[in-house]
């Protein structure tokens, strides 16, 4: 397997994809970039991984291509080390980017399979991050048909991804199935809240995720600043979990605003940590924004947010609403002063949030977890290397 934008095992998809392979008979080895601290291979779960050192985050065109190019030197690399050390019959690329149908058409030559596991779609999330299209678009949108005409099979996070494949890249319905992002929820579960997470307010609302320039978390600073500003509300602690490129600058805005009583961001937090937060948190927040990215793509912690049994507050997106349904209050849009209305409104109505966190819940177990999703994995790898056994 080869990831690129996130570390293993802080990549939740790719992870639960390696391990429940894994659980199965498969042999995995993880290439991803490492994080300080992380030694450059290790043995964790059963599954090999072998890490190059993270590029630093960047922000202009010139800089995303050299890390690109970096990347996949690296991976290029590290290939040849786990085929030498372990040996493989096929490759399954997450992207972004889309660069790696590359080294799948190079070992396709000595007939290894190629699987492409479409995390993004990048000719959108380029869209959405610069607000345009031209040339450097279309030539994501080459590049993203090279992954589809090189793979032997696709995965797509969801219906809206699957339809992109079949009719934008021209792949055989057959040779796509949908591996949904789903908690696994032997792992994923609530804990003893910690009052002092608090930090003395009564009510605690939590975002979790990537601080990234799409990710809309300068959206939730606005929207925590019309609650305390317009609303005249300062009973509410917000509490953001993760990190990304823009994470610095999200915290200056935040002290900039004054906002420094009622926001707190704690970085990545170990998985127990992590319970402990969502099991205090009264409400959870997806302050995606509306662009052509976010609409057709599914947020992991929108799901993960109900595996926990808690209300979410999220813009009006397609697929957040699919996976949501009655789970969440969405807002118009964008509208960060709508938003804000909507957490104190949900905050102030307990019974309603206990409705809501009863019905995600539900639905996680019945539709979305990942032991759904993981008989679809588990059999594409055995039809695609077993002959279906």
């Amino acid at each position: 397997m080869i990831v690129e934008n996130l570390p293993v095992p802080f990549d939740r998809r790719v992870w639960l994809e390696a391990t429940s392979l894994v659980q199965e008979g498969f042999h995995v080895s993880v290439i991803s970039p490492r994080k300080p601290g992380d030694v450059p291979h290790a043995v964790i779960d059963g599954v090999r991984v072998y890490r190059y050192k993270m590029y630093p985050p960047t922000r202009g065109v010139l800089s995303f291509l050299w890390e690109f190019t970096y990347c996949w030197a690296m991976t290029f690399w590290l290939s040849l080390v786990v085929l030498r050390r372990e040996g493989f019959d096929a490759i399954h690329a997450c992207n972004p980017p889309d660069t790696f149908w590359l080294l799948g058409r190079i070992y396709k030559l000595f007939g290894k399979k190629y699987v492409f596991d479409h995390h993004d779609l990048n000719p959108e999330l380029y869209e959405s991050r610069f607000g345009k299209r031209g040339w450097l678009h279309r030539a994501l949108l080459w590049l993203e048909r090279q992954q589809f005409r090189t793979a032997d099979r696709v995965i797509s996070t969801n219906e809206s991804y699957r339809q992109v494949a079949i009719q934008r890249g021209g792949v055989p319905p057959e040779r796509v199935v949908v591996v949904r992002s789903g908690p696994d929820l032997n792992r994923f579960h609530r804990v003893a809240p910690n009052p002092p997470l608090r930090r003395g307010k009564r009510y605690m609302a939590v975002y979790l995720g990537v601080m990234g320039p799409q990710d809309g978390v300068d959206y939730l600073v606005r929207a925590a600043e019309h609650v305390v500003r317009t609303f005249r509300r300062e009973d509410i602690q917000f509490v953001l979990v993760g990190d990304g490129d823009v994470r610095s600058d999200l915290e200056e805005m935040a002290h900039a605003k004054g906002l420094d009583e009622c926001v707190c961001f704690t970085g990545r937090i170990p998985d127990e940590e992590l319970h402990e937060v969502l099991s205090t948190a009264d409400i959870a927040l997806a302050p995606d924004p509306k662009n052509p990215l976010n609409d057709l793509s599914t947020m992991n912690k929108v799901v993960e947010y109900m595996a926990m049994g808690l209300p979410i507050v999220s813009f009006d997106l397609k697929e957040t609403r699919y996976s949501a349904g009655e789970a969440a209050v969405y807002a118009t849009p964008n509208d960060e002063q709508e938003f804000a209305r909507l957490i104190i409104e949900l905050l102030d109505d307990p019974e309603r949030r206990q409705r809501m966190g009863v019905y995600g819940a539900q639905r996680v177990r019945e539709h979305l977890a990942w032991e759904h999703s993981r008989r679809v994995l588990v059999q594409l790898y055995r039809d695609l290397l077993c002959g279906g056994e």
